[in-house]
């Protein structure tokens, strides 16, 4: 069911024809688009983010997921013992604790779910304590599984119902047997009583360094085992390279990246950037973050431990001077407090990635109150078949409304000059290669190759400080559909 290989628009057109018809999905609940095809499901999320963005500002066709099965690096399952003795593993029915046996999900990563199916089979072989979540006794409760794409590592975490396991050593040996791909093995013990995956104590090692290594836009990132990071890693460069393009920075901004996580946006940004600091509450992932800045050698990047409402607040009293404000919240979105800090420290711009359209939408409406208008939304399919659907909002101080005066702001890029002097716009070079090719091409994609071939392009257009340094990838195929529109449209005689 995975597209094959070949070009990108026949990857795809093999993709958008895909569809999910897994039999346990009426239980289980994860995969709100289950038994529709991909281009059905991708039709409705775009739909959905218009129906409540496009009142703000344009929205830009949402970015297919070339790949939407298997995706997810991050999975998570319950064991039960049922009364035969047999132990089986699987998601919880939506809105219970009943677990839903699955043997492999169509839409985690393979690996995982074998090493999770195996786990199950080897505490029933072993006859290991399965918890009871009504008895609250028992030992093996739940597992975890994190994998790095780029660099094949794999994270097991075993979460135990209580603090003493009497076969921990000889489980541990027979799964490395097993599965000698995982790179650390962990456990941590879970004895509250929610939905909670980790307890809040120590996660313990019993192989390995602790945590996995994957790469994002070049950049390595220690994931440990509570850290977040994106769970769908070609997706997450995708992502966070729309959102670069979005910005347009100029080089020399400084930014603020509130709930940062362990900097995989903060240090993915950095090239692009003056200077940026990202704020983390959560010890875990801060100390993740400092580590990727010293792993990466990034000297622009910095980070901080604490609540990021307080420090906007905090930097506002000191009439600190911040260009841009990036904010990737929860699905429930910000608060209003943050929302109002941000009218305080009054940055140029806002970058807003959300992964709830419904709390963004009434996120822009507090930063509308704030000054603040939308400029351009850009959709983006991060989690294909579920109900989620990151979009990625530039917002820029358009209305003071303590002055009473409206600043209008306008790019040059925005104005269609091809009529005075031969050129096209980037939206119209884009909108060319989309109805020739079916390609998706960016702004920074176009300006990496006009210029590659030494087409006159503006100064500090979104290029990092090093030459050396990784950008957002153009491929072949796009490439060439972007020197194909510049001959179309007369922008290089040498083409």
């Amino acid at each position: 069911m995975k597209p094959g290989k070949g070009t990108e628009k026949s990857r795809i057109s093999a993709a958008i024809a895909m569809r999910n018809d897994c039999p346990v999905a009426g239980n289980c609940g994860g995969c709100s688009y289950a038994g529709r095809t991909y281009f059905e499901q991708v039709a409705a999320k775009e739909k959905r983010v218009r129906r409540l963005i496009s009142p703000f500002c344009d929205v830009e066709p949402i970015h297919l997921c070339e790949n939407p099965l298997y995706y997810r690096n991050k999975v998570h399952s319950a064991f039960k013992k049922l009364r035969n003795g047999r132990v089986i593993c699987g998601p919880y029915e939506a809105g219970s604790h009943r677990i839903v046996e699955v043997d492999s999900c169509l839409i985690e990563n393979q690996t995982a779910s074998a090493i999770i199916r195996d786990c199950a089979a080897l505490a029933e072989r072993l006859n290991i304590s399965i918890y009871d979540e009504v008895k609250s006794v028992g030992v093996l409760r739940r597992i975890l599984v994190r994998t790095a794409d780029a660099t094949g590592e794999i994270m097991v975490v075993l979460i135990l119902g209580c603090k003493y396991f009497k076969n921990r050593q000889i489980f541990a040996d027979e799964l490395l047997k097993l599965h000698p791909e995982i790179t650390t093995l962990l456990i941590n013990v879970n004895m509250r009583h929610d939905s909670m995956i980790l307890g809040s104590g120590e996660v313990k090692r019993i192989t390995g360094n602790g945590y996995i290594t994957d790469v994002i836009l070049g950049k390595k990132f220690r994931v440990s085992a509570d850290s977040f990071m994106q769970s769908n890693h070609d997706q997450a460069e995708i992502l966070y390279s729309e959102a670069i393009r979005l910005a347009e920075f100029k080089g020399d901004e400084v930014c603020i990246d509130t709930y940062c996580g362990t900097g995989s946006t903060t240090l993915s940004f950095a090239n692009y950037v003056g200077e940026i600091t990202g704020v983390e509450i959560k010890e875990a992932a801060y100390k993740d973050a400092l580590k990727n800045t010293v792993i990466n050698k990034i000297k622009n990047a910095h980070f901080v431990l604490g609540d990021a409402t307080q420090y906007m607040e905090d930097l506002a009293k000191k009439g600190a001077k911040i260009d841009c404000v990036i904010l990737d919240p929860t699905r429930a979105g910000t608060t209003v407090r943050f929302i109002k800090a941000c009218g305080k420290l009054k940055p140029a711009k806002i970058l807003y990635i959300s992964c709830c359209p419904e709390t963004l939408a009434r996120d822009l409406k507090g930063f509308r109150n704030q000054g603040y208008e939308a400029q351009l939304a850009k959709p983006v399919d991060m989690f294909p078949w579920t109900d989620k659907v990151e979009t990625i909002v530039v917002l820029s101080k358009g209305v003071d409304i303590s002055a009473g005066k409206v600043r209008v702001e306008f790019s040059v890029e925005d104005m269609d000059l091809s009529a005075a002097h031969g050129n096209a716009s980037y939206n119209k070079i884009k909108k060319y290669i989309y109805e020739k090719t079916g390609l998706q091409v960016s702004s920074l994609n176009i300006a990496q190759v006009k210029r590659k071939y030494g087409i006159i392009e503006r100064e500090n257009y979104n290029f990092p400080k090093s030459e050396n340094s990784r950008q957002p990838n153009c491929t072949p195929q796009k490439e060439k559909a972007i020197l194909d529109a510049l001959k179309f449209f007369g922008m290089n005689p040498q083409l």
